[in-house]
């Protein structure tokens, strides 16, 4: 996946063959980057377009200041995204993610009147539902790396490297902050049809959480959940994409 290349920083995609029909925008769950969804196109049709959202303070974008507010991120990426609606669009988001996906699609609806073909929230509770956790961002150095290991969404050498943790830290403390100072602002509804997805084994995003996404919208709605824990994004990539997949078709009208 490389950058468009010419209007910003903040979208990652791969410039393909295939003229595109639809371009899938990809949210980051908290402590990642755009690299999660770099083989994302591999596995789906070539006329689906993945563009992976990259925020600063990770990654190529390492050397600049976290965001620690929603509110202010959600503003920056609607702009930033808007010479790309030029086309039919759908939003994934994982955990972090789907507060963002969620939050851009409410924005995007409010000021330019459109909506995304499909809106994705993955690994996290319905919006309006307070965290059963307590918060994170401001915990001990300590305290904050046992939390993050034991989600399991972490390479487990690179705790391993003290100078990696301690240049990776304030990228997370300013995810951690930007999702826990969240709070569901009042709005209308989204009509776009919604699909809530989880785990079946991720302790912090029960069915019933999952399942509260039905409130946000008019449209259609559906979960779905699929083997594995809090990142089973990782480890049910192909049964996720294909699921995606059958969407993305469906909102095309070719199934």
């Amino acid at each position: 996946m490389r950058s468009a290349g010419n209007m910003d920083q903040w979208v990652e995609r791969r410039i393909g063959t295939a003229a595109p029909r639809l371009r899938l925008f990809c949210f980051p769950y908290a402590g990642g980057g755009a690299s999660i969804y770099r083989t994302w196109p591999d596995d789906l049709p070539r006329d689906v377009e993945v563009c992976a959202i990259q925020l600063p303070g990770r990654e190529r974008r390492l050397s600049e200041p976290p965001l620690r507010s929603l509110q202010k991120a959600v503003e920056i990426l609607v702009g930033v995204m808007r010479p790309y609606l030029d086309l039919p669009f759908a939003l994934f988001g994982h955990s972090m993610g789907a507060l963002l996906a969620y939050e851009v699609a409410r924005l995007t609806q409010t000021t330019s009147r459109m909506e995304p073909q499909r809106l994705f929230v993955s690994g996290h509770r319905a919006p309006y539902m307070p965290s059963r956790k307590r918060n994170l961002h401001d915990l001990p150095h300590e305290e904050v790396i046992a939390e993050v290991k034991a989600l399991n969404g972490t390479p487990a050498e690179v705790f391993e490297h003290e100078d990696l943790v301690d240049l990776i830290m304030p990228m997370l403390r300013g995810d951690l902050e930007l999702v826990e100072t969240y709070s569901h602002p009042d709005g209308p509804l989204l009509s776009c049809p919604i699909i809530a997805m989880g785990g079946t084994r991720d302790p912090d995003v029960l069915a019933d959480e999952l399942a509260g996404w039905r409130s946000v919208t008019s449209g259609s709605f559906k979960t779905m959940l699929f083997d594995g824990d809090h990142f089973y994004l990782n480890s049910a990539r192909s049964s996720l994409l294909q699921a995606v997949q059958r969407e993305l078709t469906t909102a095309a009208g070719r199934g």
